[in-house]
């Protein structure tokens, strides 16, 4: 089951349009921070904020390589994702549209 507010939150996040073209490089695998600065043309500094965010929101992870621990490496969160991508289906599901009276009371019958 979906639940609104979570559903909100990465709406949110995801409305960004550079934090969206992120979040796309991200789903094709890892990356750096230089090459999603080189990949979308913007400043280094300017990515790790919108990465914060998106990590922040649970979408992406991070991790450093045991034999060179000098860079943070990039990617979308599976986990995160299949959830995700369970919550956006139940809560567009069509089934969920019903033909109903309004009971307004402009509209009650008498």
């Amino acid at each position: 089951m979906y639940e609104l507010m979570d559903l909100s939150g990465i709406f949110k996040v995801l409305a960004d349009p550079t934090r969206l073209s992120i979040f796309n490089l991200l789903m094709g695998g890892v990356h750096c921070n230089c090459e999603i600065a080189e990949k979308i043309n913007l400043p280094v500094n300017l990515i790790s904020h919108h990465l914060k965010i998106l990590s922040k929101a649970g979408l992406i992870s991070s991790f450093r390589k045991e034999n060179d621990a000098r860079w943070i490496y990039y990617c979308a969160d599976p986990t995160k994702i299949r959830d995700l991508k369970h919550q956006i289906q139940d809560f567009f599901d069509e089934n969920r549209i019903v033909d109903r009276e309004p009971i307004c009371p402009p509209c009650k019958k008498k």
